[in-house]
């Protein structure tokens, strides 16, 4: 199938692109048929039974001031999560080494900011940017939105990827965040691809949105080019005290499975990373994913604030299925 690039964004006022339109109807497909295709291109350009690991640390967790009705971090909410300073530098190596330890490949760095501000704490980041370059791991942070002159130097850091997910469709976006725009999160994703950093972008299902919406989301995904080289896709975990939950995150697992396989199929080369939400899945639906084409996932028992599978459940349900983990 034809993804065409860089189609304009739908929006209430003007008809889908093409590219939705074609990507809808891949979800709209008999479910069997459309994993059945997306394991075919899957097969045609990654290995079916290698799955990336990596291990991501919240670095710097609580009080952002963003409004995002999903986020256990936000200022505006009142939740579980106490506001924390930014860890030191050692800390965060001590658990870099760990993950390497325990098979990780890939240690990603999350802080709850709403942009990257110059200063002391960023040099502190930098500073952890390089020393995991020298453990030998791969490097990924998401700090929110970054102006051009500081993706540069995260690159000249030895940064490798830089996420920042799209979160859902355009037309469904202000339901879910107001205090910055979707076109300033391209813009980041601009300023990343220009300093030569990888791109990590993906959302979130169970945020409200509409099966089209979701097709949206990954139409608008698919036109970025270069295309990302990692596309999580997150499954809501609602938190207490967020807007954004209950029966209005609950999203069925076919869902799930046709998001992967529609992101496989529009991005075939991409690193699909199945990410939170792994451990409400179950057994079942998350070999559906990877035989959708799913061929990434966090390890370690808590994703910022989320929890995830332990790794002794991650490798019996590998060595059922037949999977195993990489570093790349």
């Amino acid at each position: 199938m034809s993804i065409p690039v860089q189609s304009p964004p739908a929006t209430p006022e003007t008809p889908p692109s093409t590219s939705q339109v074609e990507i809808l109807a891949l979800f709209e497909r008999p479910l069997l048929e459309l994993v059945f295709e997306a394991a075919q291109v899957h097969r045609a350009h990654h290995d079916p039974r290698e799955v990336q690991r990596s291990q991501l640390l919240s670095i710097k967790t609580g009080g952002c001031s963003e409004d995002c009705g999903y986020c256990s971090q936000s200022a505006h909410f009142k939740t579980p999560v106490e506001r924390e300073k930014l860890l030191g530098v050692d800390e965060v190596l001590a658990a870099a080494a760990a993950a390497k330890e325990g098979g990780s490949g890939r240690f990603c760095m999350g802080a709850a900011w709403r942009e990257v501000k110059d200063g002391p704490e960023f040099e502190r980041v930098l500073d952890m940017v390089r020393g995991v370059r020298e453990l030998g791991m791969e490097t990924c942070v998401t700090l929110g939105m970054l102006n051009e002159s500081q993706a540069e130097r995260l690159r000249e850091a030895g940064l490798d990827y830089y996420n920042h997910n799209l979160d859902t469709g355009r037309s469904h976006y202000d339901e879910v965040v107001t205090t910055h725009s979707y076109d300033e999160r391209l813009n980041t994703l601009a300023n990343v691809r220009g300093a030569g950093l990888a791109v990590c972008a993906g959302g979130i299902l169970g945020l409200g949105e509409s099966r089209a919406q979701r097709a949206e989301l990954i139409a608008e995904l698919a036109s970025l080019d270069p295309q990302p080289e990692s596309v999580p896709i997150n499954n809501l975990v609602p938190i207490e005290g967020t807007p954004i939950g209950g029966e209005q995150g609950t999203v069925d697992w076919s869902e799930m499975v046709r998001t992967v396989a529609a992101a496989r199929i529009a991005m075939p080369k991409s690193r699909v990373r199945l990410s939170a939400g792994r451990r409400e899945l179950g057994e079942e639906a998350q070999a559906l994913c990877f035989l959708a084409g799913a061929n990434s996932i966090f390890t370690g028992d808590e994703l910022l604030t989320t929890p995830n599978p332990s790794e002794d459940v991650d490798a019996a349900l590998f060595e059922k299925l037949g999977l195993y983990g990489t570093r790349r």
